[in-house]
């Protein structure tokens, strides 16, 4: 026979809160767990050692390697290409002058960079080098969308970046003004000598600091909350309370048992 109240003795009712505590349990088995702003600042300060340890080993590895590397050097020399119009040219076609001569500026960028004008640097200066080293270190653009062509020479030696870069100028505008156009002659004129550069271009230690710095500090945070992750002690009756959803009745203290010395007789 159905008896009610033995069946609410037999069951009773749970308690308020009990809901509430069980789904925090599961939560938290489950390891649904969200940090505050206060939880990564106190993980970040409790392991600020290991973020500056990294910091400064990144950061004083960039520094050495630079110091140790052979400062590089870069000269730079600009050339003006021109046009001079034959007697038949007229004022009407201007613009397509204009625009053919951007057209010849890429064309002398081109012969400047070829083996010829290589070999006449190495046999004015006397170069111990290859026409190939001479090419590679050279670098030769149009400064926009002007008329003029910048030349920039890199070496070890400040004083023998300044001579090459005159001398590739030299040459270069020599062979340039011996080109014909139809009934206008092309001319190339150096503007702007190379001076000796007087700070190297490369390495750059304070760059590469400060670059190692920023990666340093990245990495130093991962390796910091890595060892957070890694670490499943209780530190503190909150995180107990925060994790397990039951609350703390109370805290055994660590005790430490004090080395009583023996007095000698």
């Amino acid at each position: 026979m159905y008896d009610p109240e033995r069946e609410n003795m037999e069951h009773p009712a749970a308690p308020k809160g009990a809901t509430q505590t069980s789904a925090t349990r599961v939560g938290a088995a489950d390891g649904e767990q969200l940090l505050s702003l206060r939880d990564v600042l106190r993980t970040v300060w409790k392991r600020l050692w290991v973020v500056v340890l990294v910091a400064l080993v990144f950061v004083g590895a960039a520094v050495g390697l630079s110091l140790l590397q052979t400062p590089v050097y870069e000269a730079s020399a600009k050339v003006l290409v021109s046009q001079e119009l034959g007697g038949d040219a007229q004022a009407g076609n201007l613009a397509s002058n204009v625009e053919g001569l951007q057209q010849i500026v890429q064309t002398v960028i081109v012969q400047i960079e070829i083996r010829p004008v290589a070999e006449e640097v190495i046999r004015r200066l006397g170069l111990q080098a290859s026409p190939e080293g001479i090419l590679e270190n050279l670098t030769v653009e149009q400064i926009e969308t002007t008329q003029v062509i910048q030349l920039s020479y890199s070496d070890t030696d400040p004083e023998r970046a300044q001579q090459a870069v005159n001398s590739i100028s030299e040459v270069a505008s020599e062979r340039v003004s011996e080109v014909r156009a139809g009934a206008s002659d092309i001319t190339a004129t150096v503007v702007e000598p190379a001076v000796v550069p007087g700070a190297p271009v490369s390495p750059d230690p304070v760059r590469n600091g400060l670059l190692a710095l920023g990666l340093g500090l990245m990495l130093g945070l991962g390796l910091v909350f890595l060892l957070e992750y890694l670490d499943d002690s209780w530190r503190s009756p909150e995180e107990v309370e925060q994790f397990s959803g039951v609350p703390t009745f109370g805290v055994i203290p660590k005790f430490e048992v004090a080395k009583v010395k023996k007095r000698k007789g």
